[in-house]
């Protein structure tokens, strides 16, 4: 798959598919005027019985038009201009990118990036298009899969000539994109399939094609660490469970490295009336593949920044988070264990990336990912970076003790349901091992997943790109881009 910028007329492009974006009221604008124009009005004939109407990414497949090289037109809802937005052109890039997998073609143009969202500029409509469109474009064959063999070319037409901030955010956009496909087909796993092996098999691949390196720690290394919970299950179970460490020895980047910290624990059910909590059955890849999908994104841009991936996988039903019989009682040791371990490393900062239970979805629905920090500048950096890339969060607090429980609620009431306070208390255990640095974590329990179809999102790869991305900015006097970065093509 592979997304080019350019500047044209689209009137005149004899391309499969042009993809144009209209309003439901007002004149026709930009290149559905000249679509229009050069057609003799056939395309406001049309419009006016497509029905459309306000719904913004409702979309109208017609054929040629006399006088438009484009064989054939997608026309997409943009609702009414007075009212476009940030979410109304995802929405609108959103339903382009599900018309062109269920019709798949060679040749595609795509012209949305020329209508204004207010305050953004045009270098952001550009990302954001890249992003959106090579989602679900990409597929990486991972261990035991095969790779579809389809190929297309999206051109993404802008209003203007073409300048290196242009094809810069393109090329952003299309390696984030990479990344949260890459997280998607990680996150939609059988769980069957999400063992210690498969894992390793995954990372060893991508550090084959990105240069990582991959060390796995083991006994010597836990007791060293003092990794006690990772030593007592490798004490009663041999193998089950492993951490694994991914970095970059190569790269030539300042300052201390960024950790990000992903596991495969699924979030926590609530027990039925009168039984204890008990471990997971089944585990998933939403944390570990939202780790690597931004690691993968890092090494697509080349970006000049040290990052390290410590990846938690356990066999299915082995425990990933001791409990005790209370629901307040959980105790995420493992996670204790590794952000410990990642002191090691002085980094920036921390971020770990996982569903620690339901509670976060209770609270905050799909809308948001929970964001926990004991850092304020670190939680202020990720909510903004939240807002530009349309992967929001909301912050909550963090408890230094277990909060009492809500007047006339007894404690084995408390174990039938969880609530939104059960989410704090779980990352505001985490935080007690995470003192030696600024640390955030993402609870992903209502984002990694479409609540209808449980099909992983891809969440929060977008986020943590854009931080990522922003870092790498923010270095004085270092250049964004290591001198490896050519050797990466943003092209599949």
């Amino acid at each position: 798959m592979e997304i080019v910028p350019a500047a044209g007329e689209a009137e005149k492009l004899g391309t499969e598919f042009l993809v144009l974006g209209v309003f439901c009221d007002g004149p026709l604008m930009g290149s559905a005027r000249a679509v229009n124009n050069r057609s003799a009005g056939r395309l406001a004939a049309i419009l006016d019985q497509a029905g459309l109407g306000e719904t913004v990414g409702a979309t109208c497949l017609i054929g040629k038009l006399p006088g438009v090289a484009a064989h054939r037109l997608l026309l997409v809802g943009l609702g009414k201009a007075g009212r476009f937005s940030d979410r109304a052109y995802r929405q609108a890039l959103a339903a382009v990118a599900v018309a062109l997998n269920d019709d798949p073609v060679a040749e595609v143009v795509v012209t949305l990036a020329e209508n204004e969202v207010p305050r953004r500029a045009l270098s952001w409509r550009m990302q954001q298009a890249a992003r959106i469109l090579a989602d679900g474009r990409f597929d990486f064959g991972l261990p035991d899969r095969n790779i579809r063999g389809e190929k297309c070319t999206i051109t993404l037409l802008v209003p203007q000539a073409l300048t290196s901030e242009l094809v810069g955010a393109l090329r952003q956009g299309v390696a984030i994109g990479e990344g949260v496909s890459f997280a998607k087909e990680l996150g939609d796993l059988s769980p069957d399939l999400c063992t210690p092996a498969f894992i390793a098999r995954t990372l060893q691949a991508m550090s084959n094609q990105f240069g990582f390196s991959l060390d796995v720690l083991g006994r010597h290394e836990f007791e060293e660490h003092g990794m006690m919970h990772f030593l007592a299950r490798e004490n009663a179970v041999a193998g089950a469970c492993k951490l694994f460490v991914v970095r970059s020895d190569h790269r030539e980047a300042a300052g201390r490295p960024i950790v990000l910290i992903g596991d495969d624990v699924a979030a926590l059910q609530a027990p039925a009336k009168h039984e204890p909590f008990a471990p997971p059955s089944a585990c998933d890849m939403h944390g570990i593949g939202s780790v690597l999908g931004a690691m993968r994104t890092v090494e697509r841009l080349g970006l000049a920044l040290n990052v390290v991936g410590l990846i938690v996988a356990s066999q299915r039903g082995a425990s990933c988070i001791d409990r005790d019989d209370g629901h307040r009682a959980r105790k995420p040791s493992l996670l204790g264990d590794v952000l410990g371990y990642a002191a090691h490393f002085s980094p920036s900062c921390v971020i770990t990336v996982a569903a620690l239970s339901r509670a976060s979805f209770i609270a905050l629905g799909s809308h948001a990912s929970g964001l926990f920090a004991n850092d304020e500048g670190l939680a202020s950096e990720l909510s903004k970076c939240g807002g530009i890339s349309g992967d929001g969060v909301w912050q909550l607090p963090l408890w230094e003790d277990d909060p009492p429980l809500p007047a006339g609620q007894d404690a084995e009431a408390d174990q039938e349901i969880e609530c939104p306070a059960d989410a704090i208390a779980a990352a505001s255990n985490l935080a007690r091992f995470a003192t030696a640095y600024p640390w955030a974590h993402l609870d992903i329990a209502g984002t990694a997943s479409t609540a209808q179809r449980r099909r992983s999102t891809g969440r929060p790869v977008p986020l943590l790109a854009e931080f990522l991305v922003g870092r790498a900015r923010a270095v004085p006097g270092h250049a964004i881009f290591s001198p490896r970065s050519s050797r990466n093509s943003i092209h599949e």
